[in-house]
């Protein structure tokens, strides 16, 4: 290093001024407001995006809807746990990246310990379970069905800005059920961006213009009303006024992509939206501070994980017969790196990486699966079960295992996101990344219901079914699983509340038919 760069960097820091007071505020305040989200947030992570939705948008205002949309379509599409993700930039917006980083720990350890401590007693139990357990376990499964199915329900109504994002969440949805791999939810959520973005820039109007019959002027008016209507609602009669004049005046209809975004009308169209310009004046209410990296660091980090990728990648090829610490590094560090789409994902990847290996037997891959539904926090978690499993016949101890699978599963996610920030800082004010997110936010919602039928697919478990199988063998999962769906929706019946029912009545069913 030259010489001269050693005291421009100790002027840098010493020139920082450090504010103890306003950090140790700052630190009471995340430790406030996130200290229990890790023994309370049940469901995984549809329904955590609904309970981050109530507490920092709706209750808190650390965040506004506008930011909220953003930020969950920035999450859907970068690799890693998504609702880790979407707490870590809450709490980085408002705080800090110390911040966000204390609410990731905050949100994650709970869950991470519960599932090292149930890795200790499944080493220990043999072949099979008793019979009672097995229908707890489908019990549990079978509610957490109906939570995650009502919670998709939910992020779909906001999602849905037009007939073009509620095609792309049914589309998303069965095109997820049809076909599972690797790459091909990346490549359905990066698709779903592109066709919004060329749906409203409009370059394949002048293709179909001679085909495209103009819209009769009661269905002007109807759009008319509905903006004059939306205008009311938010305040702004005047405003809503002007642009009524300016409307019948001109007969067209201009609404901003940015109030598409915010699905102010949940699960009611509003009009289609028109780009005509690069960028728009995206205003952030006084409350709320963007306390983010410049966009040169983050470039900076990103750079730097993608260095640290191909190192360790090469070297666990390098090795003939890597010690089972750095595989099992390796192995997960690669997995949270390709996984998109949060939990629904990475489970098939994480039975490739840890199963297919032979470090731990399919019976209890699935055991801890059935369990890390009822588990409160990211299902990312479950890494932290198999990295115990995986050390606990070699001469690591299992708290070590658990430790290096945390690190490696979560840390490419948090990494690239903190880098990504930076640039969207920047980003935001662009209407084509507005448009992009758009899409990539409504097929990540359809891939919500993809999740549903996948866990729908496997939620009973029996002596003779231990792989899984379908919960609707029997009426009684289907009445759990439509139990915890109605009770949410129309009772208001918390997660937990919800998967201990579940389980009860798992238990019920057990008594009456097996015993």
């Amino acid at each position: 290093m030259p010489r001269f760069v050693v005291p421009v960097l100790l002027r840098y820091f010493y020139s920082i001024e450090v504010d103890s007071a306003a950090i140790w505020e700052r630190t009471k305040e995340v430790f406030a407001k996130n200290w229990h989200l890790g023994v309370t947030a049940f469901g995984g992570p549809p329904v955590h995006f609904q309970i981050l939705h109530k507490k920092f948008v709706q209750n808190n205002q650390w965040i506004d809807e506008q930011l909220y949309q953003e930020i969950f379509a920035l999450s859907q599409a970068l690799p890693g746990p998504a609702s880790t993700k979407m707490l870590f930039c809450i709490n980085y917006i408002h705080g800090g990246l110390i911040a966000g980083l204390g609410a990731f720990l905050l949100w994650c350890l709970p869950g991470a310990v519960g599932m090292y401590a149930l890795s200790l007693g499944v080493s220990r139990i043999g072949e099979t379970l008793p019979a009672p357990v097995y229908a707890l376990l489908s019990g549990l499964n079978a509610a957490t069905v109906g939570i995650i199915a009502l919670a998709a329900v939910q992020l779909a109504d906001k999602a849905i800005t037009d007939k073009l994002t509620r095609a792309l969440v049914f589309l998303g949805g069965v095109a997820g059920m049809l076909y599972t791999a690797i790459w091909f939810f990346p490549v359905l959520m990066l698709a779903a961006g592109l066709v919004t973005l060329v749906w409203d820039f409009k370059w394949l109007y002048h293709i179909f213009k001679p085909f495209w019959r103009s819209r009769p002027r009661s269905t002007r008016t109807n759009t008319e009303d509905f903006r004059i209507r939306h205008a009311a609602t938010t305040g702004n009669a005047s405003q809503g006024s002007l642009q009524h004049r300016h409307t019948a005046a001109t007969e067209q209809v201009d609404v901003p992509l940015a109030s598409l975004e915010a699905g102010s009308v949940p699960g009611r169209e509003r009009p289609d939206p028109v780009v005509d310009s690069e960028s728009s004046v995206r205003v952030v209410p006084s409350n709320i501070q963007l306390n983010l990296i410049t966009w040169k660091i983050g470039t900076c980090i990103i750079a730097g994980f993608f260095g640290s990728f191909v190192i360790i990648m090469t070297v666990r090829s390098l090795i003939r017969n890597p010690p089972r610490g750095v595989s099992l590094f390796a192995n997960l560090y690669l997995a949270g790196t390709i996984i998109f789409g949060g939990g629904p994902v990475v489970i098939p990847l994480l039975r490739e990486y840890i199963v297919t290996e032979g470090w731990v037997s399919p019976r209890d891959f699935l055991l801890g699966l059935a369990l890390i539904q009822s588990f409160p926090g990211p299902n990312f978690n479950f890494a932290v079960y198999l990295g115990s499993l995986a050390t606990a016949q070699t001469s690591l101890p299992s708290f070590a295992g658990a430790i290096i699978a945390f690190l490696g599963i979560f840390t490419p996610g948090i990494i690239i996101l903190t880098g990504v920030m930076g640039l969207w800082k920047v980003l935001r004010s662009r209407r084509w990344l507005l448009s992009v997110l758009r899409g990539v936010n409504a097929g990540a919602v359809g891939l919500v219901f993809t999740a549903v039928y996948k866990l729908w697919q496997i939620g009973f478990v029996d002596a003779e079914n231990q792989s899984g199988s379908p919960l609707g063998r029997d009426p009684w999962w289907v009445a759990i699983t439509a139990t915890s769906f109605v009770g949410g929706a129309w009772f208001g019946l918390k997660a937990p509340l919800a998967i201990l029912l579940g389980g009860v009545m798992g238990m019920a069913w057990y008594a009456v038919v097996k015993a």
